[in-house]
């Protein structure tokens, strides 16, 4: 089975920082590719970052580009989601999600078939 662990979320204010971690347990964590998805109350869920299996390349909505930060340690078997300058759009609850060998589309929320139990995020202005 694939399990996914956030933490790291919390409340900031306008401006600060947050750092969460995602901890993962599957076969192969090497072979999936990794993302974080966030949804706000009464909204689908918002793709905001992932990173390849094959390659370690990383893709961005273009509202969180220059702000967030997404990583992996595969030794690890975690992700790392790296968020500076927030603003109160970005409240919402956080997911780790995983997709197994992904190479395309990875903006779309629904290639990612394994989510966390999400991590709430709260920015105030």
């Amino acid at each position: 089975q694939v399990q996914l662990v956030e933490s790291g979320g919390g409340s900031v204010q306008a401006g600060g920082s947050l750092r969460l971690s995602c901890a993962a347990s599957m076969r192969t964590f090497s072979s999936y590719a990794m993302a974080w998805l966030r949804q706000a109350p009464g909204k689908e869920s918002e793709f905001v970052a992932a990173i390849s299996w094959s390659d370690d390349s990383t893709y961005y909505a273009d509202s969180v580009k220059g702000r967030f930060t997404i990583s992996r340690d595969n030794a690890k078997n975690t992700v790392f989601l790296q968020m500076n300058s927030l603003k109160p759009e970005d409240t919402a609850v956080y997911y780790c999600a995983a997709s197994r060998r992904l190479e395309s589309q990875y903006s779309d929320s629904l290639k990612y078939p394994y989510w966390g139990q999400g991590t709430q995020v709260t920015v105030s202005s």
